[in-house]
């Protein structure tokens, strides 16, 4: 028995703004996210299987990390439910996509809600071990699931 990681790569575009900040991010700007998602778990051994020697598919994988975060984030602004997002909102000719969150939408507080939405949707034989998030090509975040048991 082997226990293996495998990760899958998405990339979205997504603007946020952080409420109450003294630097240029308080304004509304936006980012070319890339988003690194690691599971684990053991290789699929049956034979009969599909998805023989497969830790999961990775088109499986693209499907859930679709549904659950890049159909939300691409091309949506975050703002914090703390900010006076109401008369942003109400324009909807530049903010039908407005996500409202119970947290500052820093690239730290990002990577762990999007660990929240994928995890629970992962099949049985794996487990998410760990997101990387890239906000820019030089600065990230990571979420790993052992630290945050």
């Amino acid at each position: 028995m082997a226990t293996i990681r495998v990760t899958k790569q998405f990339k979205f575009e997504m603007a946020h703004a952080l409420w109450n900040y003294d630097g240029p991010c308080k304004n509304i700007h936006g980012h070319s996210y890339t988003l690194f998602v690691t599971v684990k778990g053991e290789p699929i051994r049956d034979k009969n299987n599909s998805k023989y020697g497969m830790v999961v598919d990775f088109g499986d994988l693209k499907k859930i990390v679709e549904n659950s975060i890049i159909k939300i984030t691409d091309h949506a602004v975050f703002l914090s439910k703390d900010a006076p997002h109401e008369k942003l909102a109400a324009i909807k000719e530049m903010f039908d996509r407005c996500e409202i969150v119970d947290f500052q939408p820093t690239c730290e507080n990002l990577a762990v809600y999007f660990a929240g939405k994928i995890k629970n949707d992962l099949p049985g034989n794996v487990t998410l071990h760990s997101l990387k998030l890239h906000e820019t090509p030089t600065s990230y975040a990571e979420w790993y699931a052992e630290d945050n048991l």
